[in-house]
């Protein structure tokens, strides 16, 4: 099956992440110096998909993208083609429009895809497969999420900007005598602030799969003030939640494929404590900071392995799966098992357990 691939395309979705740009290269290097393939790259994602927007992938268009963060090819994460937005009689309709893509897949005379993307990307990757597309996945997401892989490209160069924070933080809180509090990105699972935590030496981490109790967090800060301590660093991932309520939504975007916003724990945190503890504090929400600029080397060697790994599938004929990283070592895994399977932080595990011998508290 593999000796009839002679074009493949590209394309990366969802949020821009650092490592993309690794990944294309790695891929379209691949494709021409091992295998003497064509590379074309479809822009802004699976909307550059639907308008038939496609670049030439050779060595020159990938000449010097190794260091740089974003995306080449440029990102959509509010297109699915699934569920297209129209808008018809002053309402917005939805119409599943994949056949225009699948189409324009054909008239590019591409023979198989790489979709490089989180879970929403990667459904619609899925979707595509399960319509004859030759498709072949690559796990990208800074949360670390993803089921069936044990690291994703871009989650460390995040979690090396949240920990430069945290060294950052500690000198100002210190000299001031406050708390801070650095909000940190992750809807659904605690991994950027229990890396970034241990890393950066905070006393709280507060994420998604512990539901905290302020009370517990501020008996931390007593605690430390009792042994001398007179500042504290609180890392807080934006999906974090009290025992007895739920997620800080900062907005909602009707357009969106994830349409509630996260964001504000940091605040609401820093302001509850500011009460219980009388202490000065200050958040600092880190955001679009953890997504921008240069991937660390441990990233661009993964984003290289698996842009490699990813062409390597297609010429062997395994299409419908995702290039993982299990063990160490390079493997796949089919899409259908991927999708929707969330890879959380567990509360009983390795990580938490060392935060917590070294006296970390997870406000529970």
């Amino acid at each position: 099956m593999g000796n009839k691939i002679k074009k493949i395309g590209i394309l990366t979705g969802g949020g821009d992440c650092p490592g993309l740009n690794a990944v294309i290269r790695a891929a379209t290097r691949t494709a021409i110096l091992k295998y003497g393939l064509e590379v074309v790259g479809f822009k802004n994602g699976y909307r550059g998909l639907y308008l038939g927007q496609t670049v030439k992938l050779d060595m020159d268009a990938i000449s010097g993208i190794l260091p740089l963060g974003g995306t080449i090819l440029y990102t959509s994460n509010k297109t699915n083609l699934f569920k297209f937005p129209f808008e018809e009689d002053g309402k917005t309709v939805y119409r599943d429009v994949s056949d225009v893509g699948v189409k324009n897949i054909e008239e590019a005379g591409i023979d198989a895809m790489i979709i490089i993307g989180g879970d929403g990307t990667l459904t619609s990757g899925r979707d595509f497969a399960r319509k004859g597309v030759k498709v072949v996945g690559v796990p990208k997401t800074i949360d670390n999420d993803l089921a069936l892989t044990d690291v994703t490209f871009g989650f460390d160069t995040a979690v090396s900007v949240a920990t430069e924070a945290l060294d950052r933080l500690h000198t100002t809180a210190e000299s001031h005598h406050r708390i801070m509090c650095l909000e940190v990105m992750g809807r659904y699972a605690g991994w950027i602030a229990l890396h970034a935590g241990i890393a950066g030496g905070a006393d709280v981490i507060l994420i998604p799969e512990i539901p905290y109790d302020i009370e517990k967090v501020a008996e931390k800060i007593v605690e430390r003030r009792r042994a001398g301590k007179d500042f504290s660093i609180v890392v807080v991932a934006e999906g974090a939640k009290p025992k007895s309520g739920d997620v800080v939504v900062s907005q909602v975007v009707e357009d969106s494929p994830d349409p509630i916003r996260l964001g504000g724990i940091g605040q609401k945190i820093a302001r509850d404590l500011e009460e219980l503890v009388e202490l000065e504090t200050r958040a600092t929400i880190l955001g679009h900071l953890q997504r921008g600029g240069k991937p660390t080397a441990y990233d661009r060697i993964l984003s290289t392995r698996y842009g490699k790994a990813a062409v390597d599938l297609i010429m062997e004929g395994k299409f419908g799966n995702m290039v993982s990283l299990r063990g160490g070592k390079i493997s796949y895994a089919p899409l259908e098992d991927v999708i929707g399977q969330q890879k959380n932080v567990d509360p009983e595990g390795e990580l938490v357990n060392v935060a917590r011998s070294i006296g970390i508290s997870f406000g529970d």
